[in-house]
């Protein structure tokens, strides 16, 4: 099957470019001397998990309980659901672990641990739980210099049907970092802070089992992770736009597309049949890019055509030229590729990846949404 035979709009997947960036990624995390626990939110798919993890260890990272169900269904055992746990999914986590799941959560809760344990008991289960850190993102997580942070290790570690099962952060801000010595700079302090924390909860006599940090931003950069145990990076088995411009990878290392057919054209103006609802509306690198737009466009042969969409509606994208004709290089029915800004945004909004080599479409691999 050729890229012309495909119903529009559609995600393309470059095969060998996902095989080059998941074996660098396993490559660096054997060099650090760390797991590899990917983060399987980026694009959902039993197949790329299953290249994700080659050797012994079959860890995955989750963002939804139906995430957790379609993977441990796939024979993938042992997976941390990256969320704050509420009491409201104290249930479903329940049903997992007595279907054989090794299926961790994570709180920054001091409410949390009684909550969980007595309900746990009562269920007859023990639950995994990890400490989730802020290391300077902002978004969740305990402070690691807080009592709070202390009182929480060492009731998740004194429950009755919890074990804790160590402290974990995520660097999100170093999506914002400036120049690769600012990213350096979040790499080492998420590291350090991680590192820091786990001995003071030592010293306090409290056992750390792991001690896990990660995002493909700090991925890139990391130069020593003596002290930590696991890695949990995700989108860099896709990479995006955003990356790209961050520095991250190259833009020859992004692997999702979205397929589009012109469905209008006029000198100056082309309208697309991907809008939000194929592409989101991410404005991803903007902050480094102000031209951004919503992606970039390139040829079905890959080569990038300079030009950007610069507005989306629901099932339009609007694609702008101040220079040349449109209509003289497009007509209606022209297929193109847009390289999205977010690729794990751009990938939940599609149920199926269609996977190119040498310029033929060789599988379709199924992504796993719901929550």
């Amino acid at each position: 099957m050729n890229l012309s035979d495909l119903a529009t709009p559609a995600v393309i997947i470059d095969y060998p470019r996902l095989r080059r960036n998941i074996n660098r990624c396993t490559s660096r995390a054997a060099d650090l001397n760390v797991r590899l626990r990917s983060h399987v939110k980026t694009h959902k798919c039993v197949e790329i998990a299953q290249m994700q993890t080659p050797g012994s260890f079959k860890g995955l990272t989750v963002s939804t309980l139906a995430e957790a169900e379609a993977f441990f269904s796939a024979g993938f055992g042992d997976l941390i659901y990256g969320v704050p746990i509420e009491p409201g999914k104290f249930e479903r986590v329940f049903d997992f672990i007595r279907r054989g799941a090794q299926l961790a959560v994570i709180t920054d809760s001091e409410e949390i641990p009684e909550q969980l344990s007595t309900a746990a008991t009562r269920a007859g289960v023990d639950v995994e739980v990890h400490l989730k850190v802020d290391c300077g993102y902002h978004r969740c997580g305990v402070d690691p210099a807080s009592a709070e942070a202390l009182n929480i290790s060492r009731e998740l570690a004194d429950s009755p049907s919890l074990k804790f099962g160590g402290i974990l952060t995520h660097a999100g801000h170093s999506y914002h970092a400036r120049s690769r010595e600012e990213l350096i700079d979040i790499a080492r302090a998420e590291r350090d802070i991680m590192v820091e924390f786990a001995g003071r909860l030592r010293s306090a006599g409290i056992e750390v089992p792991s001690v896990s940090i990660g995002s493909t931003p700090t991925m890139s950069v990391y130069e020593s992770l003596a002290g930590i145990d696991e890695v949990r990076p995700g989108n860099y088995v896709f990479y995006d736009a955003f990356q790209a411009t961050l520095g991250s990878c190259r833009f020859d290392d992004c692997v999702l597309t979205v397929l589009a057919s012109v469905v209008h054209c006029e000198d100056k103006k082309m309208i697309v049949d991907a809008g939000g609802i194929a592409l989101s509306k991410d404005r991803g690198p903007v902050e480094f890019d102000s031209g951004c737009g919503y992606g970039r466009v390139y040829s079905t042969e890959g080569e990038d055509l300079h030009l950007r969409l610069t507005s989306l509606s629901q099932e339009h994208g609007v694609i702008e030229s101040e220079s040349g004709s449109l209509r003289s290089r497009f007509k209606l029915g022209s297929r193109i590729r847009i390289l999205a800004n977010h690729s794990c945004m751009a990938a939940a909004q599609h149920r199926y990846y269609h996977v190119l080599e040498d310029n033929r479409i060789v599988a379709k691999w199924e992504a796993h949404h719901g929550w």
